[in-house]
């Protein structure tokens, strides 16, 4: 496992989620947005992803307990230099899916294509 990998594992979902958010509300985007994606993508609802946040879970355990959804294998595009689509490791392809799908929000994509229906 590439060391850098396991340093964004243990990386608190909770103060990534704060900066998702701030990338989405600096580009005229909600709150609510941003959680929609994430319960897409996760399977989570409010409650379960407060207690994420509230425990401030690691990312490796964050998408451990997720559902991830059937269409996730659909997101497609680069992230941080990165084709998402070609990323081995399961868990770092898991949490760039997520950064790509903020990073659309950001872009002003409708929910419709962002959520891959």
């Amino acid at each position: 496992m590439n060391p850098n990998n396991t340093r964004v594992y243990r990386m608190s979902f909770a103060s990534v989620y704060l900066l998702y958010l701030a990338k989405a509300q600096k580009k005229g985007r909600t709150k609510a947005e941003v959680d929609e994606i994430i319960f897409w993508l996760t399977g989570y609802n409010a409650q379960t992803l407060q207690q994420h946040i509230d425990q401030k879970t690691d990312f490796e355990n964050f998408f451990a307990q997720a559902r991830l959804h059937p269409n996730a294998s659909k997101i497609t595009g680069v992230i941080c230099g990165y084709r998402v689509e070609d990323i081995e490791d399961k868990l770092m392809q898991q949490v760039r899916y997520l950064d790509k799908l903020i990073d659309e929000l950001a872009k002003g994509k409708a929910m419709e294509k962002i959520l891959r229906k």
